[in-house]
């Protein structure tokens, strides 16, 4: 809930014993309308709604459409907390919107966690293997899934080891003297696995035969093969460009039952309708939570029309009349590389449809002319195809607002020299969105994607894949799937364990947030925004505009389908991308635009090396990537990078410029460039970046198509740059080196990522970290498979050299490798040396305590780590016990009797608290850590408090006291897993609920 705060000065009674200015909190204005609020439980049912008689989700949508007519306020649905498991996705369309400029918002009960899940979970297991250690569970026979979690962890598709020698391709089959494979059951669902360059490819096998020779012959299914190594699909600019890496290799083979020899690791006989499983080391399988995702999507909020794919010239519902010719196999950029077109004045085209209007796709260019369109036997407009370049797949004629029903367009030529037709977009129904409704605090995970089971995984770049059969563009499903959305608001949720996408904004979704999300562990990308194939729009209603994605925290995404990214943006508009923190990742953090060279002219094209030219334009421009925190990327492939972009912006006239400004873009792994304008980039102004630690040239433009770009103001700790582009400005960047940053450029890593409002407090700080200042000559890797925090670390080489970290706190230990090439780091608190701590060992040994300090007065302090001796040292990242005041921004507090009070001169810590006098107002803290404490007053005015941590309730604790005491621990957990975690506070009892810190280990 948004927090509204006034000025007032009054006591807490006996708890502030002077007059006390303080801040009223979550008081909305006079004006402003008392929402109606419905209630939903996972166990609900009925029609009332009511927090005593909550009603199904389900139900909770139906009340909300017989209320939406009548809006005079916001529609609340308050989801109390647990799992709702699906049996379909929840869909919500235009009835089911907001009205009258209210929303309709399906928000978590305050210290809640309600999950919408996608699983169906398993129990009933049994030791099948005992030598093994494999267990099996029953499912029902047919079940479809690709993944599978227990307590919360992935399990890894049963599988072989990386990289595995001895494999040749032969015709469509991978053979290997390796007898092993021959023995496989269930040859069919067996897939391979390769890693090139860019892209990430799978394809099911057909069989597994034993050559004459001996050995084992992997034959790939024959469609799968065609599409992945034979005859790539290439439709070239504006849908892929030239490069085609194919399935020529194997990187891993997976999903057999033989394969299951690793702990962690799962097999489904979807035939069989078994599960089997090898726990890992402590795992109970009698109590686990086990999961098998069976749904692709959880939510799927769709407008209409929904996706529109245009029909090629060659349509056998096309009608030419008179002297028409087909012109195929050219290179202009058509649509399928082919048109229609006639010389003579007087013939037409007719197309008859079923919907509300279409588009005429064709051809502009100099010998083209004059054009009457027909809608039903009545001239409606005449048009002209004339310009003075040629451009493919262009809107030369747009009919809309008709009644929905059948109609037919007929084009008859009236002049120049030719007519050219191309294609008809069909627009089935009005454009109606779904709009104004929000998800605010809910989990969504447990979801699985399909169709790689059946006919592979053929990848185009970036988790945009072909359609087998149609050879369209092709995306990965989301577990929330946005289609033609408007006013969406998605904040404060958490998307997690999900077999695809995390977020799509897909079919033109314009003017909704993704803001304040916890995205992590997908199989897929995390947001994805706009589209591949309506590049050639003219009608801005139907165009992906003015979204925002900002505040997100996504990490360790593209686990199974390793080409996708962070947030991709494909054709899009005032697109924002801001503040986020990206991490983790085997392939891009951001990657924003397609179209490769199509917007270019064909002069750049030639000049590129081009030997025709695929010319047209898009509606991409006015884009926005600011103060994102981007590293740890590039983990897996090559030729992508922290922040890519691909495609134009704008169509030459420089007034759709995009804005890439204030990012900070580190530890960057197999990045050839860190911010790659790749082939096409044009009207780029990118400015007041940073980069550091890692490879490749700090920005890159590689060839003649990229163009009018300027670049200028930007920091790194390397020189070379890569500008083979056109009309470049290009200033080099400020060089820094030993990591002594100017004070412009430390405002830009402080400001990176997001803001403090949105960060949970925390108690772990990874080695990535902003916080952390690395002087020398340091490096990072990720995906080293070791056991690191988060799979990375920075290591130096050089005796000197130092990480600092200033934090405010009571503790604070330094976490590192040991190994038999490490030796003796200084470390320094507060300026003080604490003497030298050896860091070898006989073998190496990740995520060490190499030193800790406890018991510091509550208040900021400076660690510094030095290397002194041996080949390297490693910083993992520092665990702190954090002090948080009751005033730091990422605190909610909810309820409208809240007050701060500052100099009350009681011995708070920094003299100030928090204080609710109402039974029921809560307060929330999102932390990262294994423990939390809140330190607080206990006074004789003060009661008992309802905690809530993750959603679940726990005991409640009392704050009462026969005198006032002050900084008092009156709750405390410890040994949580490491990770995100929410407590939520809850007045129950007394006179006040008091704040006053928080200590986060």
């Amino acid at each position: 809930m948004l927090l509204f705060r006034r000025r007032s000065v009054r006591g807490i009674g006996t708890v502030g014993a002077v007059l006390i200015a303080a801040v009223a909190v979550a008081i909305p204005p006079a004006s402003a309308a008392t929402p109606t609020l419905l209630y939903a439980s996972p166990t609900g049912s009925g029609t009332a709604c009511t927090l005593s008689a909550p009603c199904s989700l389900d139900g909770a949508k139906s009340k909300v459409r017989d209320l939406v007519s009548g809006m005079a306020a916001d529609i609340d649905v308050s989801l109390r907390g647990g799992t709702y498991r699906l049996s379909e996705a929840f869909t919500l369309g235009p009835s089911d919107s907001g009205k009258n400029g209210y929303k309709v918002v399906y928000a978590a009960y305050p210290g809640e966690k309600p999950v919408f899940n996608g699983a169906r979970k398993v129990t009933g297991f049994s030791v099948y293997d005992s030598a093994k250690n494999i267990y099996r569970a029953s499912v029902p026979v047919g079940t479809q899934s690709r993944q599978l979690f227990v307590d919360g962890v992935r399990a890894q598709r049963a599988r072989g080891p990386l990289n595995p020698g001895g494999f040749t391709l032969s015709g469509s089959s991978f053979t290997t003297s390796d007898t092993s494979y021959a023995s496989f059951t269930n040859t069919s669902s067996v897939e391979v696995a390769y890693d090139k360059d860019w892209k990430h490819m799978r394809c099911p096998l057909a069989s597994i035969t034993v050559p004459s020779g001996g050995g084992s012959s992997l034959n790939v299914d024959p469609a799968c093969f065609v599409n992945n190594n034979t005859s790539v699909v290439n439709r070239g600019f504006p849908f892929n460009g030239a490069g085609l890496p194919k399935l020529d290799g194997v990187t891993w083979v997976e999903n057999a039952y033989q394969l299951l020899d690793q702990k962690g690791e799962f097999y489904l006989d979807s035939a069989a309708g078994y599960v089997y499983y090898m726990p890992r080391t402590g795992e109970d399988l009698s109590t686990a939570d086990v999961e098998l995702p069976v749904l692709e999507k959880l939510v799927d909020a769709s407008g209409t029309p929904g996706h529109l794919t245009p029909v090629n010239d060659s349509d056998p519902g096309v009608t030419y009349t008179g002297a028409w010719t087909t012109a195929t196999g050219r290179t202009y950029g058509d649509l399928y590389a082919d048109v229609h077109a006639t010389t003579a004045n007087g013939d037409s085209v007719s197309y008859t449809f079923t919907g509300t209007g279409l588009d005429v796709l064709s051809e502009v260019n100099t010998d083209e002319g004059g054009i009457d369109v027909y809608v039903d036997g009545t001239k409606t407009q005449s048009v002209t195809a004339a310009g003075s370049t040629r451009l493919a797949q262009q809107v030369v004629a747009s009919v809309s607002g008709l009644t929905k029903g059948q109609h037919t367009v007929k084009l008859v030529k009236t002049g120049g020299t030719y007519m050219v037709i191309d294609g008809f977009t069909v627009i089935p129904d009005t454009v109606a969105p779904v709009h104004d409704i929000t998800f605010q605090g809910l989990t969504f995970a447990y979801t699985t994607w399909k169709l790689p089971s059946t006919v592979g995984y053929i990848d185009n770049q970036a988790g945009v894949l072909w359609d087998a059969g149609t050879q369209a563009p092709l995306r990965i499903p989301a577990a929330v799937q946005i289609h033609r959305g408007s006013g969406i608001g998605f904040t404060g949720n958490e998307i997690t364990h999900t077999g695809g996408n995390g977020v799509d904004l897909a079919d033109g979704t314009q003017n909704t947030s993704v803001t304040d999300n916890y995205i992590h562990d997908t199989s897929g990308g995390g947001v994805y925004a706009g589209e591949v194939d309506d590049y050639y729009l003219t009608d801005t209603a139907r165009m992906t505009t003015g979204d925002t994605i900002s505040q997100n925290w996504i990490e360790h995404v593209a686990l199974d389908y390793r080409d996708a990214v962070g947030i991709w943006g494909g054709y899009t508009r005032d697109l924002t991308i801001a503040n986020n923190d990206i991490g983790h990742t085997p392939y891009s953090g951001i990657s924003l635009g397609w179209g490769w060279g199509y917007a270019s002219p064909c002069s750049m094209q030639s000049a590129q090396g081009l030997t025709t030219c695929r010319h047209g334009t898009i509606y991409a421009g006015h884009n926005q990537i600011l103060n994102n925190h981007v590293h740890d990327v590039m983990n897996v492939l090559h030729d992508g990078g922290p922040i890519y972009t691909n495609g134009g912006q704008g169509n030459g006239d420089g007034s759709a410029t995009s804005v890439t400004s204030g990012n900070l873009l580190e530890v960057t792994n197999h990045t050839n460039q860190v911010i790659y304008h790749d082939e096409g980039s044009s009207y780029w102004n990118t400015h007041d970046n940073v980069v550091r630690l890692g490879g490749g040239n700090w920005v890159g433009m590689w060839t003649p198509t990229i163009h009018d770009n300027n670049i200028h103001d930007n920091y790194a700790d390397r020189s070379h740059y890569d500008n083979r582009g056109t009309n470049i400005t290009l200033v080099q960047s400020t060089i820094v080196s030993g990591g002594a940053w100017p004070a412009a450029a430390r405002a830009i890593i402080a400001a990176a990522g997001p803001t403090a409002a949105y960060q949970p407090l925390t108690g772990l700080v990874d080695d990535d970290d902003t916080a952390i200042s690395y002087t020398g000559s340091w490096s990072a890797s990720g995906y080293r498979g070791l056991g690191d925090l988060h799979d990375a670390l920075h290591a130096t080489s050089a005796n000197g050299d130092s990480a600092t970290l200033t934090f405010t706190g009571t503790g604070v230990s330094v976490i590192g490798e040991k190994n038999t090439d490490q030796g003796q780091i200084e470390v320094f608190v507060d300026g003080t040396s604490k003497g030298q701590f050896d860091t070898s060992a006989t073998t190496r040994q990740v995520q060490q305590t190499v030193y800790s300090v406890s018991g510091l007065t509550a208040g900021s302090h400076t660690i510094q780590v030095v290397k002194r001796s041996g080949s390297f040292a490693t910083v993992d990242g520092f665990e702190v016990t954090g002090v948080y005041n009751d005033t730091a921004s990422s605190l909610t507090y909810t309820g409208p009797s809240w007050r701060a009070y500052t100099n009350r001169g009681l011995g708070d810590y920094q003299d100030d608290v928090h204080a609710a006098t109402a039974n029921g107002d809560s307060v929330t803290v999102t932390f990262t850590g294994t423990g939390i404490d809140l330190v607080t007053e206990t006074n004789s005015d003060e009661g008992t408090i309802a905690v809530s941590l993750d959603g679940a309730s726990q005991s409640t604790v009392n704050a009462n006291a026969a005198s006032r005491h002050v900084q008092q621990t009156v709750y405390t957990v410890s040994g949580l897993v490491q990770g995100r975690h929410s407590l939520t506070l809850t007045k129950t009892g007394g006179s006040y609920l008091v704040i006053d810190r928080f200590d986060v280990r």
